[in-house]
């Protein structure tokens, strides 16, 4: 059996509470990038459609990322659209709150963008001169040894072994340092600088739609999987990777069906396609929503509003991850969230921070942001092995990967307790959780969730 390493959750405990019980089958939405549908641990548990409509000819779901001519990869960051849409107009003639507005965030676009060729340029120059060194000592994967003992021509150079040694001292590996430190997040900024705040760059031709018709729903592809389905892959896995079957992972909820709604691309989700991918999950029979993304400007926030009104309608549960800029969400603007325009608070609606490790101090992941009314909870978010592409296993961190966490419980909840309705099953979560001073100030309860504490309170609600 799987043991239980993450502080708070108690998931294989909690599987001893439900010995001798049925479970229903639920369907969960994962509102993501794609999902790897031949993963070796997820392909059993996918949902499949059971009616193929003539917009609708999907098998496990649907892409508001695609068409027929291709699939979207990258998009901008949504304060990258909102320059060039105001760009698009007389500045000369705009209102002046929009014309406030247009300048506080193009001097944000031009900051961002200022600092993400900053650091391509000195990274690629950093590299550029170790690929010369790594020459010259004559080895594909140096040593530390290799450069202690050679010898820099130039400040260059000297800066580069000055860096390699004190990184190869802590772990002597070459390729690791290359991969992780150097070339990963040079493609970081490399796509940040190429097409998120780039405004001359938008793919939304290839989709087809309207874009600014809110009211379009018919448009997208049945790819469920897209160019790149890590990050929902590892997110599914999380939830529902086939328990006890010796490979990969266990997912949390054992009586799970994932249903697929690709609408988040390499960048910032838009409205529109949210708002829809909201609705087909609703109308596909999903009873919990989860929602590894979010953004810190919104286009059109009233249709997105009015798809989360259609879920709560439907009693769905939707579980949405808090982001990962350490920023206090009670302030900060961060979209999606629950409260509507109209200042109502939509009610089956959870927004979840990562804890870390250990149960000390800084429990709460340093990435995580955080709300004393914006957050409800928090989950493991640090070093979470689950799914990914190619029947491979990775570990990520992220809120992203405490979202599912959360979405698992649920799951497991309305799984073996049926007649609990959305509202019901959301505090009952929220009631459950392992208190920790350390999270007091940061979320709403103070606390971890914690898996068998949950079904214990569940099977009271129950009776």
């Amino acid at each position: 059996m799987q043991k239980d390493i993450l502080f708070g959750i108690s998931t294989e405990k909690a599987y001893s509470l439900l010995q001798g019980k049925k479970a229903t089958k639920i369907t969960v939405a994962v509102i993501d990038a794609g999902i790897d549908t031949i993963h070796e641990d997820l392909k059993s548990i996918l949902w499949i459609n059971p009616k193929k409509e003539a917009f609708d000819n999907g098998t496990y779901g649907w892409s508001y990322l695609g068409s027929p001519k291709g699939n979207v990869h990258y998009d901008n960051l949504e304060v990258t659209r909102q320059v060039r849409q105001f760009e698009q107009r007389d500045t000369s003639k705009l209102p002046a709150s929009d014309l406030l507005a247009y300048h506080a965030e193009k001097q944000v676009l031009q900051r961002q963008l200022s600092e993400a060729q900053r650091m391509v340029d000195g990274m690629g120059n950093f590299r550029r001169i170790l690929e010369s060194v790594v020459q010259k000592i004559g080895k594909p994967e140096p040593k530390l040894a290799d450069f202690q003992t050679y010898q820099p021509l130039g400040p260059g150079e000297t800066q580069v072994c000055q860096t390699l040694i004190k990184v190869l001292t802590e772990k002597d590996d070459y390729k690791s340092f290359k991969e992780e430190q150097l070339d990963s997040p040079m493609e970081h900024f490399k796509v940040q600088s190429d097409y998120q705040l780039n405004t001359g760059y938008d793919p939304r031709i290839i989709i087809g739609d309207d874009y600014f018709n809110s009211k379009q729903h018919k448009y997208g592809s049945s790819d469920v999987m897209g160019p790149d389905a890590t990050h929902g892959t590892h997110v599914a896995g999380i939830i529902a990777a086939v328990r006890n079957n010796g490979i990969g992972l266990d997912g949390i909820a054992d009586n799970v069906q994932i249903l697929t709604v690709r609408a988040v691309p390499d960048g910032d989700e838009r409205d529109k396609d949210v708002a829809n991918a909201i609705r087909y999950a609703t109308d596909h029979g999903a009873k919990v929503i989860n929602m590894s993304f979010g953004k810190d400007y919104s286009q059109d926030k009233k249709a997105v509003d009015e798809a989360i009104q259609y879920a709560l309608k439907k009693d769905v549960l939707l579980i949405q991850a808090a982001g990962n800029s350490n920023k206090n969400i009670d302030s900060a603007a961060n979209f999606p969230n629950r409260k509507y325009i109209n200042g109502k608070i939509a009610g089956a609606y959870i927004v979840v921070g990562a804890s870390g490790l250990k149960d000390d101090d800084h429990l709460k992941a340093g990435f995580s942001n955080y709300g004393k009314t914006s957050v409800d909870v928090f989950a493991p978010g640090v070093q979470i092995y689950s799914t990914i592409p190619g029947s491979k296993y990775a570990y990520f961190d992220g809120t992203s990967m405490a979202c599912p966490v959360v979405s698992g419980l649920a799951a497991l909840i309305r799984e073996y307790y049926p007649k609990l309705t959305a509202l019901e099953v959301k505090e009952i979560i929220l009631k459950s959780v392992v208190k920790r001073s350390a999270l007091t100030n940061y979320c709403i309860t103070g606390g971890v969730v914690n898996i068998y504490n949950a079904l214990q309170l569940a099977e009271k609600y129950q009776k």
